[in-house]
């Protein structure tokens, strides 16, 4: 039962909450931002390896070399997962970790990792739902030319068949890439993510070389007998005003953010608005024939991370670029619409600067059903940075993302209520990590970690989450 010494109300978590029988309700980390350990075992530098040590690049020049040493306490993490009564756990694998040229025979020593990891989720009744590819490209591939080159895909499909292959007996869920604007437009157009580059026509060609990839290995997963998705961040798109520039940026962007990931993977074909967005950058000679056959092989799952709206202008003196970065000088990751300005909005927003926009989750999810061939939906990531802190008890009350928590599952029933085949939803993050390029300066977990002793301490979020998982599946 919810007390009021757990999360700072004395409501019940449950109430308006009634989900469907079935609804899955987990947690989500990734390789990179927990691990550490790196260099141990075989595990070879990722591009977030290179990234992180270069001067400037992340803030507080954090690594994630240590992070909050899952490598070594996994088994102490899946028992919080199952004292919290997980009922499932996505994580990502370090593609470095178990391939580390990203070519070749696997590692075995890495592979043994998540095989023992898999284990430990299935006798604790948790179901492992792993991610092929949460952005940490093996650096010989990079070094090779990266995702702006077709060979990556073709060594991407490679990995996914011999990884899956490796844990298919006991994983029937998979994921194949995580967030793939963010790959392709924060690594090689702004640069404030790996690998850094700033080439817009490269971030465009990285961004079909992803969803040939996720094709390529979906194919290869489906083959096998096992369900298959991908992962991407969808953003309600408004206009600021009804104007015809603002109108038209919004319709800018949303072709960027989200239509140019959907319609592939979904439509088998690019949004025709889009690629005439891109005249100026590219050509789309890249695109072979058959790539968007492959591109849209059959999905059993569709992941959709989402946290926040975008609030667009025309005029972009009027807003920031909407880069996302913590620190300087990056270029915009919106090729072909650098003139496109983001407008801070009126709503409370979180320690990233994000407005809290719970209906925007309703509203994309309402649109992928309408707009698209109907697939499985899975809400994979939605959380909320506070700058959270134990006070003089040790307790860590952040009721700001209990109510965040609360009114973004409050928007899932809402979209179940619409019709829409929403199956699940995984909070963001199940730890405190290390947040890309701010580093360890901001928190997303459910659990606290102190990071010089690595203690993992249970929020308040924690405890309301559990309440509800336990409180639902006993009506």
């Amino acid at each position: 039962m919810t007390t009021e010494s757990q999360t700072g109300s004395q409501t019940d978590p449950g109430a308006g909450l009634e989900l469907p029988a079935g609804f899955l309700l987990g947690a989500a980390t990734a390789a990179y931002q927990i691990e550490g350990a790196a260099g141990v075992d075989g595990r070879g530098p990722s591009i977030w390896d290179t990234f992180s040590r270069q001067p400037g690049r992340v803030l507080g020049g954090d690594t994630g070399d240590v992070a909050i040493e899952h490598y070594d306490r996994y088994r102490q993490d899946v028992a919080l997962m199952a004292g919290l009564g997980l009922q499932a756990y996505r994580f990502s694998i370090s593609w470095s970790r178990v391939q580390p040229d990203g070519r070749g025979p696997l590692n075995q020593a890495g592979v043994d990792f998540y095989s023992r990891l898999v284990d430990e989720l299935l006798a604790a009744g948790i179901q492992p739902w792993p991610t092929l590819y949460h952005w940490d490209l093996p650096q010989p591939l990079e070094d090779a030319g990266g995702w702006p080159e077709r060979a990556t895909a073709e060594r991407f499909a490679d990995y996914a068949g011999a990884i899956s292959s490796a844990l298919g007996d006991r994983v029937s869920q998979w994921t194949t890439l995580n967030e793939p604007w963010c790959s392709a437009f924060l690594g090689y157009g702004s640069g404030v993510h790996a690998p850094g580059r700033q080439d817009p026509a490269a971030s465009v060609r990285a961004g079909h070389h992803l969803m040939l990839g996720h094709g390529l290995a979906a194919s290869l997963i489906s083959s096998a007998g096992h369900q298959v998705g991908v992962t991407i961040n969808l953003y309600d798109v408004l206009p600021a005003s009804d104007r015809e520039i603002d109108r038209e940026a919004a319709r800018r962007i949303d072709g960027l953010q989200n239509r140019f990931f959907l319609d592939p993977v979904l439509l088998g074909s690019y949004p025709a608005d889009v690629v005439a967005d891109l005249a100026g950058v590219t050509d789309f000679a890249f695109v072979r024939e058959g790539d968007l056959a492959v591109i849209s092989t059959p999905l059993d799952i569709l992941g959709v991370n989402y946290y926040t709206r975008h609030v667009v202008t025309g005029d972009a003196t009027a807003g920031n670029d909407g880069h996302g970065g913590p620190v300087g000088g990056q270029a915009s990751p919106w090729p072909g619409s650098e003139q496109v300005g983001f407008l801070p909005g009126e709503l409370p927003v979180t320690a990233m600067g994000w407005e809290i926009h719970a209906e925007g989750l309703t509203s994309v999810l309402k649109r992928v059903a309408r707009e698209y061939p109907s697939v499985p939906l899975y809400v994979t990531e939605n959380g909320a940075a506070f700058f959270d802190e134990p006070d003089a008890d040790g307790l860590v009350r952040d009721t700001d993302r209990v109510r965040y928590l609360e009114g973004h599952l409050r928007a899932c029933r809402d979209a179940v209520d619409a019709g829409v085949p929403l199956k699940g939803y995984f909070c963001w993050s199940l730890f405190d990590n290390f947040e890309w390029s701010w580093g360890y300066s901001r928190r997303f977990g459910l659990v606290y970690v102190d990071y010089e002793t690595q203690t993992r301490t249970p929020k308040s979020s924690a405890y309301w989450y559990s309440d509800l998982i336990r409180g639902r599946l006993a009506v």
